[in-house]
């Protein structure tokens, strides 16, 4: 909007004075806002340092398994989904670089890394999604692949792997199971050390970390010799030494009875990941904006 003025000289030159009332925009102004560029930039810098210390994990796991065993099996993609170390050594390259993208491309205000940063947080998210829906829609359907894929395959290499056997241990004792599928503790009959026909003095036997009374109380020390021979047992039998039930199902149940605080973090983790993609595409429009305020 303009505003128009007469006026007269002193030679009776009459002109007109035009005056912007429009406000200039001030060199220093910018449409990128500080509070959104590091926000983004503290955010994947504490994802980034998880990363890294996933990452040197995987690698010192990785590298101790290497010197007690003297080679790391990797043969097949189950080798490697099933190599904890290996796995966390992926995750941590993955949440490494995604967040690294994220913090430089918000630090130097990059829209090609912010743009991929941004798509792979929605990649992450929808698998997220896929995996949910999965779970919650078809739980029997997903009970079956995971016994299916995984059984024989986690129940064979139980003593190849200390890394994974720790991981089974470990969730045995915490879920009260034993075994994976619906079998229950006869899934190790299919292990070669505790096959009955094993000349193993483990033969018809579990891990003792199926056994309800593990360690003596006496003496605080783990029976290992507590899951002997329990495979020649009826059910009934082998209940009174261990646990029987297998861990997918059991993990199916503990899922259903904490239906409401799982579905409530994984919606509040959702939200999160939508509120980071939202905050990348807003710095994204800013930095185009600013770019042709500059091109002007």
């Amino acid at each position: 909007m303009s505003n128009y003025r007469h006026h007269i000289g002193s030679g009776g030159y009459c002109g007109i004075e035009v005056r912007d009332m429009h406000p200039r925009i001030s060199q220093n102004f910018t449409y990128v806002s500080s509070c959104v560029k590091y926000m983004i930039f503290m955010l994947n810098f504490i994802f980034w340092l998880f990363g890294g210390l996933l990452l040197a994990i995987g690698l010192y796991a990785f590298k101790d398994k290497w010197e007690s065993t003297g080679s790391v099996r990797l043969e097949s993609f189950y080798d490697v989904i099933l190599n904890i170390s290996l796995v966390l050594m992926i995750a941590g390259v993955v949440v490494f670089v995604v967040s690294f993208a994220g913090c430089l491309g918000a630090l130097r205000e990059n829209t090609c890394l912010l743009k991929f940063y941004s798509m792979c947080l929605l990649l992450f998210f929808l698998m997220e999604m896929a995996i949910a829906i999965m779970g919650f829609v078809f739980p029997q359907n997903m009970n079956s692949f995971l016994e299916d894929t995984f059984t024989d395959k986690i129940i064979h290499s139980y003593r190849d792997d200390p890394d994974l056997q720790n991981f089974i241990d470990f969730a045995q004792q915490e879920f009260k199971c034993c075994g994976l599928s619906n079998a229950g503790y006869q899934d190790w009959s299919k292990n070669e050390y505790f096959n009955c026909s094993s000349p193993s003095v483990e033969k018809c036997g579990v891990p003792y970390s199926c056994c309800i009374n593990a360690t003596d109380i006496s003496s605080g020390l783990v029976n290992i010799m507590c899951g002997y021979e329990v495979q020649a047992h009826s059910v009934a039998a082998a209940s009174k030494r261990i646990w029987t039930s297998g861990c997918i199902e059991i993990v199916r149940v503990w899922a259903e009875r904490n239906l409401y605080a799982i579905a409530g973090i994984a919606l509040g983790i959702a939200l999160i990941q939508l509120f980071v993609i939202y905050l990348a595409k807003t710095l994204e429009g800013q930095i185009d904006l600013q770019k042709s305020r500059w091109s002007a």
